[in-house]
């Protein structure tokens, strides 16, 4: 009886391992894709329209975490190559208004994202950032949405953008030991940006940044401007974030690849090094 009973449990924790396996296998498919290249289809925006600002926020300091995210080693927006020529599009058709896109994120890899899951529950205040949550506890952003351990930016769908005078003069340089306003201040007062104001800054992690929110009138026909001009080549908004846009059906199979310098970007690099 003994050994019969020891029989069966030796089979049954087989089957806890056969089983654990097999459910490992199911979910792989959902877990980051772990690469050093960008897969196919993937490209550089500036490959696709050059004439589209970038100001890529998570390869630098001015964000919410305070830092740069891994993964972002270079400030570029990569993008499916689809949604690259719907952004395309757009910016041709507000060329006759004065107006240009900018892009703040694109493609955001997963390790990136886990990075602000891991901060948002770190148990710290948050200190100079809190210019991003003004009227909100650190800890109670993932909870209320404002930060997931999953993005649609991870499978290259997704962009955070606004709009910008065509041509616009430079932003100012940010300085990590300025004490910017908050985010739902006024434009004057928050971080430095060239953008037209929306009513909040980037980012903001609050009601005010909700796309159909209470702001002045100027305010509403930006967000409408931009609204229309992204509906219009096919994307759609996220109704709690003015700035974010999805394009196309929602995708499965988050991307882990780093962003990396534009090969111009580092043969321009390699040329200033062989001179000196």
């Amino acid at each position: 009886m003994q050994r019969r009973q020891g029989t069966c449990f030796r089979l049954r924790a087989g089957w806890w391992i056969v089983a654990a396996a097999i459910a490992a296998l199911v979910a792989a498919p959902h877990e980051a894709l772990a690469q050093d290249a960008p897969p196919a289809g993937f490209v550089y925006l500036r490959d696709v329209d050059p004439s589209i600002a970038q100001e890529i926020r998570y390869a630098g300091f001015d964000n919410f975490v305070g830092r740069p995210l891994p993964g972002y080693e270079a400030p570029e927006c990569v993008l499916r190559r689809e949604v690259a020529a719907a952004l395309k599009r757009v910016q041709a058709s507000l060329a006759a208004s004065g107006l240009s896109l900018k892009v703040y994120d694109c493609y955001r890899p997963a390790r990136a994202v886990s990075a602000m899951a891991a901060w948002a529950h770190d148990g710290r205040s948050g200190g100079a950032t809190r210019r991003f949550f003004p009227k909100l506890q650190k800890g109670s952003l993932f909870a209320l949405g404002y930060i997931s351990s999953r993005s649609q930016h991870s499978t290259g769908i997704a962009v955070d953008l606004t709009l910008i005078p065509a041509p616009a003069a430079a932003a100012a340089a940010f300085d990590p030991r300025a004490a910017y306003g908050p985010c739902t201040g006024a434009a004057a007062e928050r971080g430095p940006d060239n953008s037209i104001d929306m009513g909040t800054g980037y980012d903001c992690f609050d009601v005010k940044s909700h796309t159909a929110s209470a702001v002045s009138p100027e305010q509403r026909r930006s967000r409408n401007t931009l609204l229309a001009a992204m509906a219009a080549a096919g994307f759609r908004n996220y109704p709690r974030e003015w700035w974010h846009f999805s394009y196309g059906p929602a995708r499965a199979g988050a991307q882990d690849f780093p962003i990396r310098a534009h090969a111009a970007t580092r043969e321009r690099v390699d040329h200033a090094q062989e001179n000196r």
